[in-house]
């Protein structure tokens, strides 16, 4: 799912125009950003939430040519899912093992979608 299919999803579940739904999910990404510029925590819960870990310098090397190379401190998004969530995606692993197998003469194409927001 993208960004724009969550708009559009958004809309229709609501019944709000494209633009007031993308209004709304822009504020509430931009929100999850500020908390996190400032350091704060950020819980959405059943689903997980966002902290910024801090990491120090340290000496790395550059993959192509080997040399040695500082890397200075930064600080980086962390998500860490809630059991919420954790539950229902392992809910619905558990009723597909629990399914028999169907054997099929053609294999089934392989799952090429991506889940990204931005």
């Amino acid at each position: 799912m993208t960004k724009f299919d969550l708009i559009r999803h958004v809309a229709g579940v609501k019944n709000l125009s494209k633009s007031r739904a993308e209004a709304l999910v822009n504020l509430v990404f931009d929100s999850i950003v500020e908390a996190l510029r400032r350091g704060e925590r950020v819980e959405i819960r059943g689903i997980g939430s966002f902290e910024i870990r801090q990491y120090g310098a340290y000496k790395g090397r550059n993959p192509r040519t080997g040399v040695a190379v500082a890397v200075k401190p930064k600080r980086l998004p962390f998500f860490k899912m809630g059991k919420g969530l954790k539950d229902l995606i392992n809910a619905s692993v558990t009723r597909t093992q629990d399914l028999p197998a169907v054997q099929s003469e053609t294999p089934a194409p392989a799952s090429t979608s991506v889940a990204r927001i931005a």
